[in-house]
């Protein structure tokens, strides 16, 4: 299946040019190269076509592979090659030299697309009107065989029918719930081997084929502490970026957790139980549903950030309370953020207060992250101020 990663990474590098929005194409080394969101082509190419796109259809012809990824895969081009797709719906509608491989929720070809080698099929709903050269595999939930198919054929699937059209003239292995419906006209019942259809007996060799395989493993307590190691490193390179290049909206979100941890818990619940509904909300509206795994990502990036800013602002208001230096260096606020994520991690250790302690700083710092948005997008035209009434309360 390697040949299916090349028109994405195709894609990639086409991506580069401008207007990605429109289709582009380059040849080079002899090869065509096509991406964009809707790629539809008249092809008279001499060596390989790499398309990807969103829908992706050819015609024409070409005497070399073509390598077709995407939503909606029409390939009516005559091929001279080898033919490899991949999408949620892939059909192969014109004659191909070689062999096939296609792969997708439901692939299909049609009676126009004869094969002269082997065509192999692996999907949701699999349909082959188109003659075979060669060998037929086919790997699916349904499987409908309406061609001749000149060499063996392999079928596992749930459900497989036969169509008026449908022959082989080799030997035929059948893994199917209904392994009984295979019509005699279709190959005599001395050439079937019928193999037995158990999903559950396939998952477990699956799972005995890992259990096999010898991985490395590390003491519990060493893994638990390289694990715990990493997680920090991580969190002090983010802290010393943060304190560096943004020091001054980090000091006034801190001070609002200090001096305003009620208000700023509340907005933390808002502003997260905002984040976690912009998934269902997106999910919703269809056209949303590949930017899904985006509202996923900026969740898990706005958890990090509050917990990270709470662990900061209520260590340092700990360490003012011990004579702390007023304004520390650089190097003290990242030895303090560190203290207190040792700290914290300890008390994950308790049930149930572990828990509380980091689900409140992750409430309190996405809280004043909120609080920090909304007085970006929503000015105080009448700021509060101090209690000595001279400067304007810092948020």
């Amino acid at each position: 299946m390697r040949h299916l990663l090349i028109p994405v990474f195709a894609s990639f590098a086409l991506s580069t040019v401008p207007a990605m929005a429109e289709q582009v194409s380059r040849v080079h080394g002899g090869d065509t190269y096509m991406a964009g969101e809707a790629v539809t082509e008249t092809l008279t190419a001499t060596g390989d076509v790499f398309a990807a796109g969103s829908v992706v259809t050819t015609s024409g012809s070409t005497s070399g592979d073509i390598h077709a990824a995407g939503y909606d895969v029409d390939i009516s081009t005559q091929t001279g090659g080898d033919v490899y797709a991949a999408g949620s719906s892939v059909s192969i509608d014109a004659p191909v030299g070689e062999d096939i491989t296609a792969a997708g929720f439901s692939v299909r070809s049609t009676a126009d697309a004869v094969t002269q080698g082997n065509l192999r099929f692996f999907g949701r709903s699999l349909t082959v009107d188109g003659p075979v050269g060669g060998s037929l595999t086919a790997f699916g939930g349904t499987v409908h065989l309406n061609a001749p198919v000149s060499g063996d054929a392999w079928i596992v699937a749930e459900t497989v029918t036969f169509g008026p059209e449908a022959r082989i003239d080799g030997n035929l292995t059948l893994s199917a719930e209904n392994d009984d419906a295979v019509p005699a006209r279709v190959i005599p019942a001395a050439r079937i081997t019928l193999e037995e259809w158990d999903t559950r007996s396939m998952y477990r060799e699956f799972d005995r084929s890992w259990d096999a395989v010898d991985m490395p493993m590390l003491p519990v307590w060493l893994s638990m502490f390289s694990a715990f190691l990493i997680s920090a490193i991580f969190l002090l390179v983010l802290a010393a970026i943060f304190l560096t290049f943004a020091i001054d909206r980090v000091e006034k979100m801190s001070r609002r957790i200090v001096r305003q941890p009620l208000p700023t818990f509340l907005l933390g619940v808002i502003g997260l139980s905002a984040l976690f509904g912009m998934v269902p909300v997106t999910a919703l509206t269809i056209v949303g549903l590949p930017f899904v795994p985006f509202a996923l990502l900026f969740i898990i990036i706005a958890w990090t950030l509050g917990y990270l800013l709470a662990a900061y602002a209520v260590a340092g208001r700990v360490l003012e309370a011990f004579g702390g230096p007023e304004d520390p260096s650089l190097w003290v606020k990242l030895a303090t953020v560190a203290v207190a994520i040792c700290v914290v991690a300890i008390l994950n250790f308790i049930p149930f207060v572990g828990w509380v302690v980091n689900y409140t700083l992750v409430l309190l710092g996405v809280g004043a992250m909120t609080a920090g948005l909304l007085s970006l997008w929503i000015p105080d035209p009448d700021p509060a101020l101090e209690l000595d009434m001279q400067t304007p309360m810092a948020d």
